[in-house]
């Protein structure tokens, strides 16, 4: 499984939301991504990829795409 597949599954199941509809999406855009959804999305997200998240980078996760930035530069991780 690549590491895009594993992030879209995490969005897909956390915020029970089909993937074609993940390009653009931002909290609190759907109601699924409220706080306890976004909760939910980090420790799938911590769980897909081993990592743990700083506070910062948790309340900075405003958007599917900036999600992708913040695991490339603050984890090493390539989509």
């Amino acid at each position: 499984m690549t590491n895009l597949e594993k992030y879209n599954g995490a969005f897909c199941e956390a915020l029970e939301v089909d993937e074609s509809k993940l390009a653009g999406l931002k909290y609190q855009d759907i109601d699924a991504w409220d706080s306890v959804g976004h909760m939910s999305l980090i420790s799938l997200l911590e769980e897909a990829f081993d990592i743990m998240m700083d506070t910062d980078d948790i309340i900075d996760l405003s958007s599917y795409e900036k999600g992708k930035e913040i695991l490339a530069a603050n984890y090493d991780i390539e989509f």
